[in-house]
């Protein structure tokens, strides 16, 4: 999905309350709201894809699978921000009903648009998430994948996937070929 700006300077709550009476979604970073237009059908085919396998997966136990609606709060006070899929395992979270706050995957399609800004300042928010263990980022243009998963040490590290590939989620415990999630997908 494509943010773009509006130039309406809010609280985290004054945020909150004028989001419920929006017709489209907006995230949240420090004041300014930015509204979120639609993507395309790939970026959709892929995150859908990715979300339903991992809602099969997660069927009976703990965890919860959601898309691109679920909005996820980097702290009570933002940023805001609405990953394409999210993974929360934490009990806390179970009753949420307006925002997920202890994500333990998160996973965005990337576009031209959005990718340097993913890969860059939103990695750099999400990982203040305590709860946040692994951040996927999926090629909305070509079959590919970058795997972030934090280590015993804090560090973050790197694995990418390509063609032929199976991916593993350690926290969620799945394993899939990459291939799964451009199921039906076409790349111009």
């Amino acid at each position: 999905m494509v943010a773009s700006p509006d130039t309406n300077y809010l609280s985290p709550q004054e945020y909150l309350e004028w989001e419920e009476r929006q017709n489209i979604k907006y995230e949240y970073v420090n004041g300014e709201v930015f509204s979120m237009t639609g993507g395309t059908l790939p970026h959709t085919s892929i995150a859908l894809n990715l979300a339903s396998a991992l809602k099969t997966h997660l069927r009976g136990g703990l965890c919860r699978a959601f898309m691109s609606d679920a909005k996820v709060a980097v702290s009570e006070n933002g940023p805001f921000y609405y990953p394409d899929v999210v993974v929360s395992c934490d009990e806390r979270d179970r009753q949420a009903i307006k925002f997920l706050q202890y994500p333990c995957l998160i996973v965005e399609v990337l576009s031209p648009s959005t990718e340097a800004y993913d890969r860059g300042t939103k990695f750099k928010q999400y990982r203040r998430i305590e709860t946040l263990q692994e951040y996927v980022l999926i090629d909305g243009e070509k079959i590919s994948l970058d795997y972030f998963q934090l280590n015993e040490k804090g560090i973050w590290e790197l694995q990418s996937y390509e063609e032929g590939d199976e991916v593993y989620l350690q926290t969620v415990d799945f394993r899939f070929p990459l291939s799964l999630i451009y199921e039906d997908v076409f790349l111009g």
